[in-house]
């Protein structure tokens, strides 16, 4: 779980509405908020998203709430009696402007309101109200309206969250088990992995301390900084496979992006080209006492069920090399 030093007691008599909590993201949170005796309202257009945590809670500490956080009743509904709020909705479907932008700053004008104690907002690094992408736009905004609503806010800006049942490393892991061959868009781009725990667990503690954490932003990446090629050769590595990279010039990467019906959209490829990356002087993981996780130590695990013959295909030799591999030094993050 969590590895911050953070007051267990102090969320024990709260109640949280997290919006988006049955998501990838939103599932870490809600149990690292039941660890710590908060009582927990999942606030989502599909609520049974979250019904698997149920047996993580106690009697009366989860809840379940159909929301749509375009319509204010709705949100008012979901945030009745909530002393915090987390704010966790993203995608990139839908009007983005509407859903990452406008409904945030009513969700926290209405925690405003209703005498909430904080208020956390997930965004993402690399904002840009001038941004070409809608996402981008998007984040800015909403982090805007939120600060305009709720000035002590908190904004967590996460690099690409990697977990066991995310949807980044298990996309690669899968194309990589099929495919001999595989184009690699961005080779270059480079990215700040942030372990999922480590995003709950600063969730976790910048609603337990508010007086120290509102107001303020953190952009969150992980311990070392890996390119979009070294992300691939380290998950063909886990895998125990030989696989042929090929690194896509930007032109063509742009072409294929904004072609209909591939698995990378034009405002994804947009994000991509200049990486993600904590910026020179920013908040991080340290100021909130926290200390990230690298891939290093969950990948080779992670990868077994992608290997040929699962646990058992992999030589003693082999495993000795692929874990030599997996734990050299690469770009480390600039301090």
């Amino acid at each position: 779980m969590a590895n911050s030093s953070s007051n267990s007691h102090a969320l024990s008599d709260a109640l949280v509405t997290v919006f988006g909590g049955g998501g990838f993201v939103g599932n870490y949170v809600v149990q690292s908020l039941l660890s710590r005796g908060a009582r927990v309202r999942i606030a989502s257009r599909n609520p049974s998203s979250g019904f698997a945590l149920k047996p993580l809670a106690n009697l009366g500490q989860l809840q379940f709430a159909h929301c749509d956080i375009t319509k204010d009743d709705s949100l008012a509904a979901a945030l009745h009696g909530a002393t915090h709020v987390v704010n966790l909705v993203g995608g990139f479907s839908g009007d983005l402007t509407e859903l990452m932008g406008e409904a945030p700053g009513r969700m926290a004008a209405i925690a405003k309101t209703n005498g909430a104690k904080a208020f956390v907002q997930i965004s993402a690094i690399g904002p840009d109200a001038d941004s070409s992408a809608e996402y981008a736009r998007g984040k800015a905004l909403g982090e805007a309206r939120v600060l305009e609503a709720f000035p002590s806010a908190t904004i967590l800006r996460p690099s690409i969250v990697f977990g066991k049942d995310d949807g980044f490393l298990n996309m690669f892991g899968g194309m990589i088990e099929m495919l001999p061959v595989l184009p690699v868009f961005g080779p270059d781009a480079k990215l700040q992995l942030v372990y999922v725990d480590d995003v709950a667990d600063a969730v976790v503690v910048a609603l337990e301390n508010p007086a120290s954490h509102g107001g303020h932003t953190y952009e969150l990446g992980g311990p070392e900084q890996l390119t979009m090629m070294q992300i691939n050769q380290r998950i063909a590595a886990a895998q125990g496979r030989d696989r042929r990279f090929i690194a896509m010039p930007d032109s063509l990467s742009g072409l294929f992006a904004s072609l209909p019906g591939t698995p990378m959209s034009k405002d994804q490829w947009t994000l991509l080209r200049p990486g993600s990356t904590v910026s020179d002087g920013a908040l991080t993981f340290a100021d909130l006492g926290i200390e990230p996780r690298a891939l290093g130590l969950f990948l080779d695990k992670w990868m077994t069920r992608y290997r040929k013959f699962g646990r058992f295909g992999l030589s003693n030799e082999r495993s000795k090399s692929r874990e030599s591999a997996l734990s050299a030094p690469l770009s480390a993050p600039p301090a």
